[in-house]
């Protein structure tokens, strides 16, 4: 088949533009709303506008766009570098995602996940509670198949077992390691006092401050559950990748944690 006389399309030619066209539209989704749509946007031009002059056989004007494309390219990268790499962390998070909801992929690869304990459970819905009610901050994060280790390498390295009034006081406001994240992992509190990323997110409501903000940036870069504890309203907070769920009764933050509690570790039914 020709169009306009020149141009020849075969079925090839067809599938080739499709294929084209959907890997175009998976990436714009998932960049949508971040600062990389610039650079796609750049690069997408650049691309149609050499295959225009490539196809108009203008020769010089192609090798022009060859060497912008070469050069421009490595500019775009480096200049967009933070982003590229909150991209890339944030589809890592994603697959491991994935693959810990499937049972297909725990089988193919063998992942595992630390799942939290029934003690440990109950142990940090009691301290969520009882800080929620005297209104003291805290920032809990719930480690699973990401080690997290660039993080925990920003605080203080506790290593211990997880007790209510352990969390408590480490997140008392007099406290010297109650500014940042815990880190919990397994059944133990691995560190304190822990920088996490900031999310870029411009649609949050104006009621949460950096903790929500900074649990919220941990989970777009990681397979981490979070816990906020608002300091100055004592509301509780669970985030799990792009969800955000507030806690109206702790039955509830009781009931999300003890999902990720191993078959053995659950309770059996009651038979009738």
């Amino acid at each position: 088949m020709e169009l306009f006389g020149f141009l020849k399309i075969g079925f090839i030619d067809v599938i080739d533009v499709l294929a084209v066209a959907l890997m175009i539209y998976f990436v714009f989704r998932a960049i949508k709303g971040s600062t990389l749509v610039t650079l796609f946007g750049i690069l997408l031009l650049l691309m149609i506008l050499r295959v225009v002059f490539g196809a108009l056989e203008m020769r010089m004007t192609s090798r022009v766009f060859d060497a912008i494309l070469d050069v421009g390219i490595i500019g775009l990268i480096v200049i967009f570098q933070p982003e590229i790499r909150h991209f890339l962390m944030r589809l890592g998070s994603n697959a491991t995602r994935a693959r810990k909801s499937s049972a297909f992929w725990r089988r193919l690869f063998g992942g595992t996940q630390e799942a939290l304990g029934g003690e440990t459970v109950k142990e940090i819905t009691e301290a969520c509670r009882q800080m929620s009610a005297e209104k003291t901050g805290a920032l809990i994060v719930l480690r699973h198949g990401n080690d997290l280790q660039s993080i925990i390498e920003t605080g203080d390295r506790i290593d211990a077992a997880i007790n209510r009034r352990l969390i408590m006081n480490l997140f008392f406001k007099n406290s010297p390691l109650h500014d940042g994240a815990m880190i919990i992992g397994g059944n133990r509190i691995i560190a304190a006092r822990c920088t996490l990323p900031i999310t870029e997110r411009t649609d949050i409501p104006a009621s949460y401050g950096m903790r929500h903000k900074a649990a919220i940036g941990i989970c777009e870069e990681s397979d981490a559950d979070v816990i906020v504890v608002s300091e100055e309203t004592g509301h509780i907070l669970f985030v799990s990748g792009q969800n955000l769920q507030e806690i109206h009764n702790i039955n509830e933050l009781n009931l999300l944690l003890g999902a990720s509690l191993p078959e053995e570790g659950k309770a059996p039914e009651q038979k009738s």
